[in-house]
């Protein structure tokens, strides 16, 4: 059973909590079908030698197969697990895909990553040594998914549902880990100019 952030004391009072919204991705994935859907039928209406329904009805039709679409992803196995980090003077914590959360001292993360990886946004925080990472309530019985980097062993989270967003989360990550010399966010790859 994952532990929900509001379960887990901060260990700083100015902490900023990112977590994963089921009611955001629901939205997302129902206005990116029916955006789909309307702008395919006209073309699918002219190849069919168009059926005689009016507008209203492919209107219909496209909020209904939205709405089940959008709704069975949004209740999804892996769409209903929960991620959630927090960030704050005390360091990072971490829950991904419904894991055991741990917490990370800004002093023992070696390199933090927010990439794309195709569809997703993925969050990679390397740390200096594995025995630095600290379960956050009692033994961790399952920790973040782990990934091999260049860098060593890094737990790994999808930010794709998570809100306020990775743009604002990168954001945070750059703010909180400027005094410190050792850990980098790498954005994105560089670009040519």
């Amino acid at each position: 059973m994952p532990i929900a952030p509001e379960e887990v004391e901060a260990p700083a009072g100015d902490s900023t909590l990112f977590r994963s919204s089921p009611g955001r991705t629901f939205v997302a994935v129902f206005a990116m079908l029916m955006l789909s859907y309307l702008a395919v039928s006209p073309i699918v209406g002219w190849i069919a030698r168009d059926t005689g329904d009016p507008w209203w009805v492919t209107a219909l039709q496209a909020v209904v197969v939205g709405t089940a679409v959008a709704a069975f992803y949004a209740l999804s196995a892996r769409a209903a697990l929960t991620t959630w980090v927090r960030i704050s003077a005390g360091g990072l914590e971490l829950a991904a895909q419904g894991s055991d959360p741990v917490l990370l001292a800004w002093d023992d993360v070696a390199a933090v990553t927010v990439r794309r990886s195709g569809l997703r946004t993925v969050l990679e925080v390397t740390p200096v040594d594995m025995d630095t990472v600290h379960p956050v309530q009692g033994p961790a019985e399952g920790w973040p998914p782990l990934t091999e980097t260049a860098r060593g062993p890094a737990f790994v989270a999808d930010l794709s549902q998570i809100w306020p967003g990775a743009r604002a989360l990168r954001r945070e990550l750059v703010r909180r880990l400027h005094p410190y010399p050792r850990p980098t966010v790498d954005a994105h790859p560089p670009q040519p100019w």
